[in-house]
């Protein structure tokens, strides 16, 4: 199976001719997730007005939106209506809320994507909004993409490519050539955005040879930061591959990202800069928001830092931005907001989250970016060193367990 090609377009502009609309009634079938197009994640609240993706990762969480058969990009209203929905929408805090920008069901850089993308950033940044702003995309970026993606004067663009490395092409299609020229492309005419390389998915036996690693970690000089991320590998997905004959990376699935121990050992051996006290392991992060935070020289908007396990091999510098703005609320506080968004119960706590009892995920999220701190569901407890993260290929497993804990998703 060849790589996959996509013919090259004009340059993008914002008059260029875009998507057409779907009709009410296609929009109907659809799941109503994906047509609902402002969704809460952990590192923001996702706009998603664009559908459809001819790349045909075979990992793409697309498979849990049920429209992985869906090739071709269509819009389901309009960049204006679709910005309205999310700055009105009631998780929305101007200056606060982080944004990502089709991270669910579209590439935003593909060709009759980008206008949409450059439109949406600008209608963004016409607001005056100073949020953070990400842009995740395995596709090609040219040197006019960058000018208009420095061409913003408010909020803050993150650009993150997608790069992994897999030469498996019934896994993924797409050569991560394309990837690895983009993020080159990207960091060498970055002024007012940041670019990260968003090393994923490392899948243990597919991509995590020397050779592989070797070539990620030369990569990683033409970011900003690096972040380093396993595979999210959920039912809908393992059934894809065993209906397409792929073979399995495991033999189990998790709702969380599985990042096996030995496989984060290696990486951090590889990345060890014993030399460098003030940035041993240089600018690579566990955590997405990690990565944009120290790309951007903010402190993590997700409030890591009361997860000690996660921050051991942060910079110092980026450290001490994230310990002076971590600060627990006030128990009151915590306890009023979380019985407003529909805690069953009152919250605790801890030198490293706050703890509620009974309520959903997206509040969650709500709340951990409004006070810059964690923010955990007592009826799934975050385990120590594998906050996040699959139980799979990690010391000290329960045979046969299952990790039930919400997905975490980038």
């Amino acid at each position: 199976m060849a790589k996959t090609e996509i013919a090259a377009a004009p340059l993008p502009a914002f008059g260029r001719k875009f998507l057409p609309l779907m009709t009410s009634a296609r929009i109907a079938v659809l799941q109503p997730n994906l047509a609902d197009v402002v969704e809460y994640r952990k590192s923001g609240l996702s706009l998603n007005h664009v559908v459809g993706c001819p790349l045909e990762c075979s990992y793409c969480i697309r498979h849990l939106y049920k429209n992985f058969e869906m090739k071709v990009p269509r819009a389901l209203m309009s960049d204006e209506e679709a910005v309205a929905a999310l700055t009105g929408h009631q998780y929305f805090r101007p200056h606060v809320t982080p944004i990502q920008l089709f991270n669910k069901a579209t590439d935003p850089m593909l060709p009759v994507v980008k206008p949409h993308t450059f439109n949406t950033l600008r209608l963004l940044d016409e607001r005056g909004l100073t949020n953070h702003v990400l842009v995740i995309t395995r596709w090609r970026v040219e040197d006019e993409d960058c000018a208009i993606l420095n061409s913003f004067k408010n909020i803050k663009v993150t650009v993150l490519v997608t790069y992994s490395g897999i030469q498996h092409t019934g896994i993924e299609p797409v050569d991560s050539n394309i990837a690895a020229t983009s993020l080159k492309t990207l960091y060498a005419n970055a002024k007012s955005y940041r670019t990260i390389l968003y090393w994923r998915p490392i899948v243990p036996g597919l991509n995590d040879t020397d050779k592989h690693l070797a070539a990620a970690k030369a990569l990683s000089e033409h970011a900003h930061a690096t972040v380093f991320t396993g595979l999210f590998f959920r039912d809908e997905i393992a059934a894809y591959y065993e209906e397409e004959g792929l073979p399995s990376p495991y033999d189990s699935t998790a709702r969380r990202k599985i990042m096996p121990e030995q496989m984060e050992e290696r990486i951090l051996a590889l990345f060890r800069r014993s030399a460098d006290s003030e940035e041993p392991w240089g600018p690579l992060f566990r955590k997405t928001s990690c990565g944009v935070a120290y790309a951007q020289g903010l402190a993590d908007y997700n409030g890591h830092f009361g997860i000690k396990e996660l921050c051991d091999i942060c910079p110092k510098r980026q450290l001490g931005l994230c310990a002076a703005a971590w600060n627990a609320p006030a128990k009151a506080d915590a306890d009023k907001l979380a019985a407003e968004l529909g805690a069953t119960g009152p919250v605790e706590i801890t030198e490293r989250a706050i703890i509620t009892e009974g309520l959903a995920e997206q509040p969650r999220y709500f709340m951990q970016h409004g006070y810059g701190f964690q923010v955990h569901s007592r009826e799934h407890p975050h385990r120590e060193r594998r906050h996040g993260r699959a139980e799979i290929g990690w010391q000290g497993q329960q045979e046969g367990t299952t990790d039930h804990e919400p997905a975490d998703l980038a």
